[in-house]
């Protein structure tokens, strides 16, 4: 089954909706970063919201959701966008650590529990917007809930999920968001409330066979509009002729620096894992072009 990001509305329009598959997506960032079990978990969570944020914007607007907190893991970076194209990183991707006292993998201690999660959205305005709040938990799904109500000012409630086999596989990756409406009930919030708390987790549901619109219902139930569907990707925008152009921003003296002391260049992409070699010939041709 592929992955899917929907977006909906429930309740008469009380609630906006979001829903999100993302196996595939995040098996292939496993794939690129070989990503140990609780690396996996906190990169893929992170994805995963970043890509149902993405979903929330329009046209070509774009956002980097950036985690950065004081456990092993380093900084988590995912870029996303209204299409559904994401990637994203982290600084060690050979970050796992025991299980949690839940039995679980333990993703704040590898994300840190002090903090900040950093949101630049580009709307193609003058200037980018920019949210940040500090980590609350660690645990992500939290944290992205406060982001919500403190940055943007709206209520939500925010589930991320990713389950990972012992061999390090990606077995099942997913979320969701619900945001409350302003004209939304007493009588409905407190339905809310009392849905996502007795929610199953997320990878429980789709270890079941559930869609993301399946997850959806177990907090809305049947009254659920869906707007929306589109399927999440991975997608680097990098290539060969990108890094040289890089290369030649670096300037005719730290080229020919570059070339004497090296002899080549080896540019590895943070993203996609993808590594651009060149040799002096070539270095020497991006020289000329440099300085003409």
């Amino acid at each position: 089954m592929t992955d899917e990001l929907i977006r909906g509305t429930a309740w008469g329009g009380a609630v906006r909706v979001f829903g999100a598959k993302t196996t595939e997506l995040v098996r292939e960032l496993q794939r690129r970063h070989d990503t140990f079990p609780t690396a996996s978990a906190a990169l893929g969570r992170t994805a995963t919201a970043a890509a149902m944020m993405g979903f929330m914007l329009k046209g070509d607007e774009k956002l980097t959701v950036q985690v950065k907190g004081d456990g092993p893991i380093g900084q988590i970076v995912v870029d996303a966008n209204a299409a559904g194209e994401v990637k994203g990183y982290v600084d060690y991707p050979h970050t796992h650590l025991p299980s949690n006292s839940l039995g679980k993998l333990d993703v704040s201690g590898a994300v840190g529990k002090t903090g900040f999660l950093n949101v630049t959205k580009d709307l193609g305005l003058k200037e980018p917007y920019r949210g940040s709040v500090p980590l609350i938990s660690g645990e992500l799904a939290e944290d992205f809930t406060y982001y919500f109500a403190a940055s943007e000012q709206t209520p939500s409630a925010v589930g991320l999920g990713v389950l990972v086999d012992t061999d390090n596989a990606v077995l099942h990756a997913g979320g969701f968001v619900i945001q409350v409406l302003p004209n939304i009930t007493d009588e409905q919030l407190s339905r809310l409330e009392q849905a996502v708390s007795a929610m199953p987790h997320v990878t429980a549901l789709l270890d079941q066979g559930e869609t993301a619109e399946g997850i959806l219902k177990f907090l809305v139930g049947d009254d659920l509009t869906i707007h929306d569907t589109i399927e999440p990707k991975f997608v680097c925008g990098c290539s060969r002729e990108r890094v040289e152009r890089t290369l030649i921003s670096m300037g005719e003296a730290d080229l020919r620096k570059l070339i004497d002391e090296d002899g080549q260049a080896q540019v590895e992409c943070h993203f996609c894992n993808e590594s651009y070699l060149f040799d002096g010939e070539q270095l020497r041709e991006i020289l000329e072009r440099a300085s003409s």
